[in-house]
């Protein structure tokens, strides 16, 4: 925090009251937040109070305007410990630089506090930060913002909020911010890859136009109140006709269109907070949701509960792919709840990469036996079915029994697999998890949605039921355990469905 003068805590405390009564700007454009649709009030200023501008202080001496400062973007509170998520990229813009937080409380005059990089994923731009001087421990009044177990759902109302200053580099801590609620509907999932040479990342598109100086802010459903992903500033596209293969995503309509007809085909990217979940998994960072804490466990008392999904992001279709592929990976997931020591079972190229390039962004709830936590192995799978001609009948795989029994400790490995059909249906693309719970006989004795569209999912559960396991094994004994399937799906560019002519080609 900078030193003040007395007359700049004069000027500061004058400010303070300006800011107070000028409430929450918010764009014309997107309407009041009282006219969401909403199935509960959200409460903004709890909101307002967990965002934190991150910046650069220039002055060491204040003006009539207060202290000087640099903007770069936004993050917000995730705990109490002072904790704050934001996008890798925004802190890149300080080429090394020492960031700050911007703290704009209703009680306290506008303050720097220094951030420290607790973390960073640049291949899927998402970074920790932590606030030196943690204002939850203080008379400041700051919120924090519960996190998203779920993926949202396409069709669902989404809220963007964000907090920037009018003149980003030419900004004063004594001038009012202005403050964005944007609503608009989630379209859909997109792979990108943010930066050339990066792995793929999954982005939710949805519509509102992403505009400078909001990367980093949360993103938050309306029916759960928890933050389900961070604007995706780089995602920014000039037109169209940058925007590849987004033709089976619904368009939008424009906030203000001038026809009826008007629309906006570009939409803004959302970065899924999973990939944050993940890395705050890794170090051991609490988050919560909007119901509490996370819990340990979700199934206290059993003698062995396997690992539970925590975050999980699929893998993308390979582009290159002319013809359809299945991965089969058993991995250890540790008592931290990160999956490691993966080992490849099936699995060609490209689809083995994209595969483990996903898993290594998944956390768990970590095992438990007797009621402690102990490490243990969970088969995954997934399904790239045949995109261009799909075969009239499921492709099934068959693997050698005799091969796994020999392992002390394994996954319930599959024994049989059964390739899901595109529904004649479907006249869309996407992914499909699923959480299959195996006995000690290998028998599927249940099959949970993590994540699905319609018709696709049951078209998916329909293949995940023929699927046969051997037993999954514990010092060489077996032992109940589970199974993750991920099934990415391409609309077919020929269908076998349409009947052919019995008079054959017309000339």
């Amino acid at each position: 925090m900078l030193n003040r003068n007395p007359a700049a805590k004069t000027l500061a405390l004058l400010a303070c009251l300006v800011m107070m009564a000028s409430t929450a700007r918010v764009a014309s454009a997107q309407g009041q937040l009282s006219q969401l649709p909403s199935a509960a009030p959200l409460d903004d200023r709890a909101l307002a109070e967990a965002l934190c501008p991150i910046v650069y202080p220039v002055d060491r001496v204040p003006s009539s305007r207060g202290y000087r400062y640099l903007f770069y973007g936004n993050a917000f509170f995730i705990n109490k410990d002072g904790y704050l998520l934001t996008a890798a990229h925004v802190l890149s813009q300080l080429h090394g630089g020492q960031p700050y937080l911007l703290l704009r409380t209703s009680n306290a005059a506008p303050k720097f506090v220094r951030a420290s990089v607790v973390a960073v994923d640049r291949d899927h731009d998402v970074a920790i930060l932590l606030a030196t001087a943690n204002p939850f421990a203080s008379t400041d009044t700051v919120s924090l913002l519960p996190l998203a177990r779920e993926s949202p759902v396409p069709g669902r109302t989404l809220l963007l909020a964000a907090l920037r200053p009018f003149k980003p580099r030419e900004a004063y801590t004594l001038e009012p911010a202005f403050e964005e609620r944007s609503a608009g509907e989630m379209l859909g999932f997109q792979f990108s890859q943010l930066e050339k040479g990066r792995a793929d990342t999954e982005l939710f598109l949805f519509n509102h136009a992403v505009e400078s100086g909001q990367s980093g802010a949360p993103v938050i459903s309306l029916d759960s109140r928890e933050v389900v992903g961070l604007v995706e500033g780089q995602w920014l596209r000039e037109s169209p006709a940058e925007v590849a293969g987004l033709d089976h995503l619904p368009q939008r309509r424009s906030a203000a269109p001038s026809t009826a007809s008007e629309v906006v085909p570009v939409p803004g990217a959302v970065l899924p907070i999973h990939y944050a979940i993940a890395l705050l998994q890794q170090k051991s960072v609490d988050w919560r949701t909007a119901s509490g804490k996370v819990p340990e466990s979700e199934q206290e008392g059993e003698i062995f509960v396997p690992p539970a999904p925590l975050s999980l992001v699929p893998a993308p279709y390979p582009s290159q792919s002319l013809f359809g592929g299945e991965v089969v990976l058993d991995a250890l997931v540790a008592r931290s709840g990160i999956p490691g020591d993966v080992k490849v079972i099936s699995g060609d190229q490209p689809f083995l990469t994209e595969a483990l390039a996903a898993v290594r962004t998944w956390t768990f709830l970590p095992a438990r036996s007797s009621g402690h936590t102990v490490e243990a192995r969970i088969a995954i799978a997934f399904e790239f079915p045949q995109p261009y001609v799909p075969p009239r009948s499921s492709t099934v795989h068959h693997y050698d029994e005799e091969f796994w029994s020999a392992a002390q400790d394994s996954a319930a490995l599959p024994l049989t697999t059964v390739e899901p059909k595109y529904p004649s249906v479907a006249s869309t693309e996407g992914t499909v998890i699923l959480y299959e719970s195996i006995d000690r006989q290998g028998h599927v004795r249940s099959v949970q949605t993590l994540r699905g569209v319609e018709p696709l999912t049951a078209a998916a559960i329909a293949a995940a039921n023929e699927w046969r396991f051997t037993p999954a094994k514990r010092s060489g004994a077996a032992v109940g355990s589970a199974a993750i399937v991920v099934v990415s799906f391409r609309r077919p560019l020929v269908s076998h469905h349409r009947p052919l002519s019995p008079k054959g080609p017309e000339s």
